[in-house]
């Protein structure tokens, strides 16, 4: 499996590794775990899994804009060589509700805006008022800066509330 995704020049499906191995898309999503867990590089998309690019750099960003905003706010991070790794909302009561994105292109996210356009679903932003992180990872501290600076810039950024925790993904 480690083979087919590093020689994959874009995301494979669940769907197709398991036809691949002749086993169930569920035994490839434990499989795909099991990596995770041996600290192999996985990352997942709304198509299908790829490896990480060794990129090390990570930084999670609290946003808050209206429905009509999101699609720039996405582009901005893929504009500046970033890749949106995931959105999360921190509710009071369910506590962190995260959904994976792998967003790394004006294309991936234009797929994404349709789909939630489509009315399949909502964003987890409306959950929590539009507040909501996205976990962001770039080639470097600098590009991630620059992130930051433009969503400022543009009125993005939102600030972390008491009940907030500082670490989300420690238990």
């Amino acid at each position: 499996m480690l083979e087919i995704l590093a020689n994959a020049r874009q995301p494979v499906s669940g769907t197709a590794l398991a036809k691949t191995f002749a086993v169930s898309r569920q035994v490839i999503v434990q499989d795909i775990a099991l990596l995770r867990a041996q600290k192999r590089e996985i990352v997942s998309t709304c198509r299908g899994y790829m490896m990480g690019s060794g990129i090390s750099c990570q930084r999670i960003f609290k946003v808050k804009h209206s429905d009509d905003e999101m699609e720039e706010e996405l582009n901005l991070y893929v504009d500046f060589g970033g890749m949106v790794v995931d959105e999360f909302v921190y509710h009071k009561i369910y506590n962190v509700i995260r959904v994976e994105m792998g967003l790394k292109s004006r294309r991936d996210v234009k797929e994404y805006i349709e789909k939630l356009e489509s009315g399949i679903s909502k964003s987890l932003k409306d959950v929590t008022s539009g507040f909501h992180y996205h976990t962001v990872t770039a080639e470097s501290d600098e590009i991630l800066d620059q992130i930051q600076e433009e969503l400022q810039k543009r009125g993005f950024l939102a600030e972390l509330r008491d009940y907030e925790p500082i670490d989300f993904w420690k238990e």
